[in-house]
């Protein structure tokens, strides 16, 4: 029997997906006739589902008639995609404003390049003008444009389409973004100058998976008793590569194994192929803050102050700047490591980093 469950990250598991609220948030506001929210912004730990939730809304939707979906990749120029994708819907191609628009080969998947000819075959041309009128001739036709960017950040092809965006949604256009990003990336992108909209724009922290759901997930899939798969999903905190990880290496394991026997495996993966990417892109203040973390399972706010001495004036920008990044959880005035075996990870490389 293959294994169910999947490490590769941005992957979305086709047997072992756990059901997540966010996306059923964003679905029911995108299936009104006049949906309230235009923008979305999901943020999270690396490994804690972001894409996948992107790639599950877009697989809906792509089911839906009246919806163009647009994958776009944030590395090439997003509004010469969003045009070609839209050209290839139809749009545009019998609007004499576009008889110099040359959508080529590569865009469309097959080679080759975009162009909009020379500036005196037209100089007028304008990509905005362009797409403005593609968007209305399918609101004309009752689609509804989803634009979908994972792995978002501060680039100047980024910051031109959220510019367009804005135009869009105040003029009352039927485009939707849900984006992807960490915390700190879809903040520089938030904090530019003009892109007010996108600042105020819904932000979504991913959360940790429900542990019933990972519970019955584990039963059923490795048929395996409720205790068995309860103690499973506890395992995991609710961190969305850590609960494929372990059902991987649980699935794999040989008969005589038990949980505690697979258990060093996960740690070894997490810091491999998690934890280290994510200490790498952490501020040495806020690995600092984390390191006061490691010898209790949870702190009173009362108790890090008097760990951080000196430093306690900081205590609150860098509490909140870690529970944005999702890898530390409050709890009732109690401070804890949102992340499985990060105590661990800290205690092993913080001297050696």
């Amino acid at each position: 029997m293959q294994n169910p469950f999947t490490t590769t990250f941005s992957k979305a598991p086709e047997y072992t997906y756990i059901a997540t609220d966010e996306i059923s948030e964003i679905l029911e506001n995108l299936s009104y006739d006049r949906p309230s929210e235009s923008v979305y912004k999901i943020t999270g730990v690396r490994g804690s589902g972001k894409t996948v939730i992107l790639a599950k809304l877009e697989a809906e939707l792509r089911e839906r008639k009246n919806w163009i979906v647009c994958d776009l990749n944030p590395n090439r120029d997003l509004l010469h995609q969003l045009a070609a994708i839209l050209h290839k819907e139809g749009y545009g191609e019998n609007d004499t404003k576009s008889k110099n628009l040359n959508i080529s080969a590569n865009v469309l998947g097959t080679g080759g390049s975009i162009g909009f000819g020379t500036e005196t075959e037209n100089p007028y041309f304008d990509i905005g003008v362009e797409l403005d009128a593609m968007i209305q001739a399918a609101a004309k036709d009752s689609r509804k444009i989803f634009v979908g960017i994972d792995e978002v950040s501060k680039t100047a092809a980024m910051i031109e389409f959220a510019a367009e965006l804005g135009k869009w949604v105040r003029a009352d256009f039927p485009v939707y973004l849900v984006c992807t990003g960490l915390y700190e990336n879809i903040q520089e992108v938030s904090n530019v100058k003009n892109l007010t909209f996108f600042r105020r724009a819904t932000t979504i922290k991913t959360g940790p998976l429900n542990t019933v759901r990972m519970t019955e997930m584990y039963k059923n899939v490795l048929s395996i008793d409720t205790e068995e798969a309860k103690a499973m999903a506890l395992c995991t905190k609710g961190y969305a590569f850590a609960f494929q990880q372990l059902g991987v290496l649980y699935f794999k394991r040989k008969p005589s194994e038990k949980l505690p026997d697979v258990l060093p495996a996960l740690q070894t993966e997490l810091f491999a192929y998690s934890y280290e990417k994510i200490w790498e892109e952490l501020t040495e203040n806020e690995r600092l803050f984390l390191h006061l973390l490691k010898e209790q399972k949870e702190y009173k706010r009362e108790e890090l102050l008097k760990l951080m001495g000196d430093r306690q004036g900081s205590y609150s920008v860098y509490r909140d700047r870690l529970i944005k990044k999702g890898i530390i959880n409050v709890r009732q005035g109690y401070i804890s490591l949102a992340l499985p075996y990060f105590t661990e990870y800290i205690k092993e490389y913080w001297y050696s980093n």
